[in-house]
């Protein structure tokens, strides 16, 4: 992607953290790749050599995954942040990385407080019925 203003540069990180926050999140929370780390939990857990427990824990924290889904998408698109060459690339790749975990931080904040009310409601319901 060329170089372009600002206010281009800022819409396209605000969207392009869209997509990178949504694999990670699936990835590293959602049922669909529960199997996949759990065995990648217990890889990590279990090594004696610590780039394997690296690699493996890789898969079940967002914020490290993160980094490695920001660093594809800066990849695919040719996504530049201040900079034309390979140091806007970076930039862009760490940024990308940021405003990811902020996405992750605030559907991980919504997914308490909508799990908290439904308790409530339950907890409510069934004084109620009492």
């Amino acid at each position: 992607m060329p170089l372009s203003s600002a206010g281009d540069s800022l819409l396209w990180l605000g969207l392009l953290a869209l997509p990178v926050a949504t694999v990670a999140w699936t990835v590293t929370h959602e049922e669909l790749f529960r199997e996949l780390r759990e065995a990648c939990g217990r890889r990590s857990a279990s090594s004696s050599a610590v780039l394997v427990r690296k690699f493996f824990y890789v898969f079940t924290c967002e914020y490290c995954f993160s980094h490695y889904v920001a660093g594809g998408a800066v990849l695919a698109t040719g996504f530049h942040l201040l900079l034309g060459d390979w140091r806007g690339a970076v930039i862009a790749w760490f940024a990308l990385v940021a405003v990811a975990n902020v996405y992750m931080s605030v559907f991980a904040r919504l997914r308490v407080d909508i799990k908290a009310e439904r308790l409530e409601v339950e907890r409510k319901e069934q004084l109620l019925e009492r």
